[in-house]
Parts: structure tokens; sequence; C-alpha cells
């Protein structure tokens, strides 16, 4: 009952964890967070309510003993990464304000794409103009803060589902996926150089250590190292290979398509149709956290009857948006606004989504896909992609090679979103809408591959891919159909 009591209590703006907040005291801003906190249906997934009452008292408090942006932003960014959702935080690209938008644009930024493997910071490719830092170096300070450290430091403002520390991991790396990294921010809010040089301390391939000093990168620039094609372009965003030895490569590094002109779908069927004589597939999509349900065509080939894969439960807190929160959110359709009408209400609070409205069934395409399939997977799965690994699990169809996903076995928040704005920072975060959770109790983890490979930094160095080399030693083995 305590639960629903303080759902009821966070909406009006009680008292509750030893402290009265009136009305009159509370800023608008945090009266419309609370009312947010209210409606996220993985609030108290991870979090106890006691826990979360102290939690928002304690943030409460700080954000209102600063007016400044930066700290503000890091404070919310603070306690929505405590809620342990790898879909509530303060999105990059969501902010309006010119004043927010400014603490992602300095000139803080490390020269060069790194992963981390462990605790350890791994060069992937260097933009120094050193030319010091070759692929495979391990970089164990930066300005004299042990890397592990730097990585301590940054993963309390990072996103991940439950407690799934690859994904924040995964996130803290750079890689040239996104347009704004999450690791370039953070960095540059909580560990910037004093200067504009990075002192490093490094260990090179050959074993050798030693430090490199290397310019700051401005975000011009890292956004110019970029290479992949942007969402808005009407070019293929994908890439298909015929190998030597007849096995198709399908790399799939993102899978936000709403904003796309590009005709994905056909694109994709044209070239599932043309593997009729090829070994067997492998797909790519390890770098891909996820967007639109982009491998439903492949798997649709691949099943004989209609499928429930995804086995979650979808749950809402609210029938229609409160009336604190309704002049902050925006959202891409209106009927969010009132996602739990006509849905069951549930004695804590929850309300069951209408089968109507949940995730349908997927139906088996008449043209058949007869090769192996094999599947290129990681800890940046978190989203649709997650969801299309565990179907691909559910199914036994997809065999999967790598590094156990992000995401969570005992489910996600996501699939509809109110971008919501805090009146007088101006500040956006995204909250998520239907939380998903699982029928039967599941560990705190993602998904595991059938078939564990992880990168070492000796292989980043000699440019292998073990996962690829697994997934086609794999497929040589399979009876050609």
């Amino acid at each position: 009952m305590y639960r629903r009591t303080l759902l009821a209590a966070l909406a009006a703006s009680a008292t509750f964890s030893g402290r009265a907040w009136s009305k009159s005291s509370r800023s608008e801003d945090m009266t419309v967070f609370r009312a947010a906190m209210a409606i996220h249906p993985g609030l108290l997934r991870y979090n106890t309510p006691a826990e979360i009452a102290g939690h928002l008292d304690d943030l409460e408090r700080a954000y209102e003993a600063t007016p400044s942006s930066e700290s503000r932003y890091l404070i919310l960014s603070r306690f929505l990464s405590a809620l342990n959702c790898g879909h509530s935080y303060c999105n990059f690209f969501n902010q309006k304000r010119a004043e927010i938008t400014a603490l992602f644009d300095r000139p803080t930024r490390l020269p060069f794409y790194f992963e981390w493997l462990g605790d350890e910071m791994i060069v992937r490719q260097d933009f120094s103009g050193t030319g010091k830092l070759s692929s495979g170096t391990r970089v164990t300070s930066v300005n004299g803060l042990p890397a592990a450290q730097l990585l301590a430091r940054l993963l309390p403002v990072s996103r991940a589902d439950g407690h799934n520390g690859g994904k924040r991991r995964s996130l803290l790396s750079v890689q040239g996926t996104e347009t704004i990294e999450f690791f370039d921010v953070f960095q540059g809010l909580l560990c910037p150089p004093s200067g504009d040089t990075h002192r490093l301390e490094v260990v090179w391939p050959d074993g050798r250590a030693g430090q490199v000093e290397v310019p700051v990168m401005t975000l011009k620039a890292r956004q110019a190292t970029i290479t992949r094609v942007p969402e808005d372009s009407p070019n293929p965003r994908w890439t298909w290979k015929m190998r030597a030895d007849g096995i198709a490569v399908l790399d799939m590094p993102g899978w936000a398509m709403w904003n796309s002109p590009w005709k994905w779908e056909a694109w994709l069927e044209d070239r599932l149709d043309s593997l009729s004589g090829a070994r067997g597939l492998i797909m790519d999509i390890r770098g891909n956290e996820g967007g639109d349900d982009c491998g439903n065509p492949l798997l649709r080939r691949l099943i004989d009857r209609p499928t429930q894969a995804f086995n979650f439960v979808e749950k809402v807190r609210f029938e229609t948006v409160p009336e604190v929160l309704a002049p902050h959110v925006s959202t891409w359709d209106e009927g969010f606004k009132s996602i739990g009408v006509g849905g069951r209400k549930l004695a804590d609070g929850f309300i069951e989504r209408p089968q109507k409205d949940t995730v349908p069934a997927l139906l088996p395409s008449a043209k058949k896909l007869r090769v192996p399939v094999a599947a290129l997977i990681g800890p940046a799965n978190s989203s649709a992609t997650f969801g299309f690994i565990s179907s691909a699990r559910q199914t036994g169809k997809i065999r999967l090679f790598g590094r156990q996903t992000g995401g969570n076995l005992r489910g996600l928040n996501g699939r509809g979103f109110f971008f919501t704005q805090l009146p007088q920072s101006g500040i956006e975060f995204d909250l998520p809408l239907v939380g998903y959770f699982s029928p039967t109790p599941q560990p705190d983890q993602g998904i595991d591959p059938d078939v564990f490979v992880a990168p070492t930094a000796q292989d980043i160095a000699l440019g292998l891919d073990t996962a690829m080399d697994a997934a086609a030693a794999w497929i040589r083995t399979q009876p050609k159909v």
C-alpha cells in the first residue's frame, strides 16, 4: 500500500520522508518534476518508496540551492541515472535554451575514439594529429586522473536499465555513433582539462609506457570525424556485403528511422530476397541502441506461425496526463496523453494496458529465409534491438554471438514518451510512459549471447573482429539448405 501512497503524495506534492514541502515553498520546476516522477512506470522498479522519497528530497534541496544551469543539469542527471532506467535522461538533442545547449559545446573533448573494456580505456582511432595513439593503446590516466577513476566519476550520470554496467560503459565509450557523445558531455562538465591540451599516460600495444600531450577537440571537430550516413539522408544507412565465402554481412548501426526519407523496408526486403544462393547471413547490430523495429522483416521470414516473442506485461501509471504536468510535455502522439484509458486497474497503482494496445504478435512472411542466420550483439543493444534479440532468443531462429546486451531481462520502460520541459530552468528530460515487466522473476542483467566473444586490446591493435570470425565459422559448419 505504501507504493500507492507514495505516488499519490508525489502527484499532490504532499508530505513524506520526514520533510513537509508546501506548495508555496516549492518551485514550479520541482512541482512539475515530482508530478512527472509520479507517473514514471519504472520509478519503483529498482528503488524502494523510502529511497525514492529521500532521493527526491535531496534533489530538491540541491536544485533549489543553485541557480546554475550547469549544476541543475548535473543534479537532475544524477537523479535520473539512479532510477536505473535506460530511457530517462536530460536528452541532449531535445534541449531548447541556449544556456543548456552551450553545456554540450565546450572545447574539452579527447581527440580519439575509444572503448571501455572493463575499467580500461582502449583507443580505437586517433584524431589527435600526433601519431602517438595507435589502435589498441591503453590510456591509463587523463590529466592526472587514473582512467578507472574517470570512469567511476561518470557512471553515476550515465543511463542503463537496472544495474547493467556493460550498458553504462558502452554509453561512455566514444566511437562516432552519435553527433553528441555521452562521455564528451559529462567529461567536459565533471573532468575538463585545465587548458587546451590533454595530458595522457598510456601503454602502447608493444608494452611500452609513456606520456602524450594531445590537443582538445571541439564539438564541430568531433562531428567531422563521423562517417555514418545522417538520419535525415535519403541514402542507405546500412551496408550489405557478400563475402568471398558466400556469407552475407548486414551492418545495421542504427534503427532510428522516424526522420529518415530512406525506404529502408524495400531496401532490406530486396537484399533478403537475394539470399537464396548464399551460405548464410550475419547481421551486425553491436553498436545499435534501437529505434524502430527494423529487425521484424527478417524475423518474419524465419518463423512459421504467429509468434509473441516479446513476453512482457505492459503497464502504465496514469489514465490521462495529470493537469499540473500537461502544459509542460510534448510528444509525437497525442494518444499518449490518455494512454491508460480502458486499461485494467491493478492493486499496486499500475494500469495494465488493454491487449489491443500492446506489442502485437509477429506474423510469418510468405517469403522464407532458408539459410543460417547469426547476429552480433553487445552492450549497446538496449531498446528496440534488445526487443529484437529477445525475440530472436525466444524463437531460436538466430544464433547470437558477442557480449551480453544492454536492457534488462526484468523489463524496460519506453514505447511512448513525454518530452518534459521544466518551466523555470528550461531543462528537458525524457519521461517514458510504458513499463514492460517480466511475468516471471528474472536476473538483473541483459541477454547473454549463445557464444560469448569479447574484444581485447590486442584484438583492437591487430584489427581483428573475433565475434565476426566466430559467427562465420559457425555458419560454415551448418548444412546447406
